[in-house]
């Protein structure tokens, strides 16, 4: 049998002010300027970038400044190597990754058009089949353990398997940390109820993963917000597209919830919006920004991200 290992990936001396838990992996988009529906068969453009959520909010975070590392699981084969190679380059920290042998690196594919994403699926198994193998620095003393807490931000995505999710809802080793949560996909939405029950961390949510999560339909992000913190939440926010986003916290009564309206914008990509609003708002609030500001200026970094030139 092969054996695993997590022998560090590069050096990474400093702290990390951010630790990025989840998927890591190669993003192959494929991007057409025309509407398209289900069937089309479309000229475009097909990339390949370091992407997942866990990546995606790390190098976000990078760019305003922070110092991200990474937690999770990336193959020893050839994509592996180029992909822990293009991490470091982009000023995320791999020291933590576990790399195994066994293993291949994930993927995630995506179709977008005109009118915005079509189809995606995301091959996320060799996270999942790492299972608490990815946290071994948070429970061995590397970065914190039971007895003696991680206490700084954690930004943890939802493609992590519901028990091992539960776990860290849970877990005295993340009593401490700043935990912020992003479901990955709505499909994957449920998988956070464990924060729910347990009423921790910060939840990024959409207004599909809000309904999915308090098994309703919602029509706003406000009232989707104020559901969630009745059922248990410590802390959401909750985006509507275009149309709003809401904060809301479990902390006494005045002023609950705040919500915004983003900026309107010609979209011209989907993919990692969500992950850059996470990211920006996570940064902002490091900087000291109140929650006002640090929802405006979340606003203002997913607008500029999905009215991006696009690679075409």
């Amino acid at each position: 049998m092969t054996q695993h290992t997590a022998t560090p990936s590069s050096s990474h001396d400093a702290t990390p002010q951010v630790l990025c838990i989840g998927s890591v992996l190669w993003d192959i988009i494929g991007r057409s300027p025309a509407e398209m529906r289900r069937g089309s068969d479309m000229p475009g453009r097909i990339t390949r970038l370091p992407g997942g959520v866990a990546m995606n909010i790390a190098m976000t975070l990078a760019r305003f400044g922070l110092k991200p590392d990474l937690l999770s699981a990336v193959g020893r084969d050839p994509e592996g190597e180029e992909l822990i190679k293009a991490c470091s380059q982009l000023g995320c920290g791999t020291t933590h990754v576990y790399r195994s042998e066994d293993l291949p690196t994930d993927r995630y594919m995506a179709v977008e058009g005109g009118n915005g994403l079509i189809a995606a699926i995301a091959d996320a198994h060799s996270l999942e089949a790492a299972g608490d193998k990815i946290l071994r620095p948070l429970m061995d003393g590397t970065l914190g353990s039971g007895h003696a807490p991680y206490e700084g931000a954690i930004a943890l995505d939802g493609n992590l398997t519901l028990s091992l999710l539960a776990e860290i809802a849970t877990e005295p080793a993340f009593a401490r940390a700043d935990l912020r949560v992003a479901p990955a996909s709505p499909g994957k939405a449920e998988r956070l109820r464990p924060f729910l029950t347990s009423t921790r961390g910060t939840l990024y949510v959409n207004l599909e993963e809000a309904g999915l999560l308090c098994q309703t339909t919602f029509t706003d992000s406000e009232t989707a917000a104020l559901a969630l913190i009745a059922r248990g939440a410590a802390r959401v926010l909750v985006t509507d597209g275009g149309a709003s986003a809401s904060e809301a916290n479990s902390h006494g009564e005045l002023d609950r919830v705040i919500t915004q309206k983003p900026p309107r914008v010609t979209v011209a990509r989907v993919t990692g919006a969500g992950d850059t609003f996470m990211a920006a708002h996570i940064a902002a609030e490091a900087r000291g920004e109140d929650r006002h500001k640090a929802l405006a200026t979340a606003l203002q970094a997913a607008a500029t991200y999905v009215s991006g030139e696009s690679p075409l």
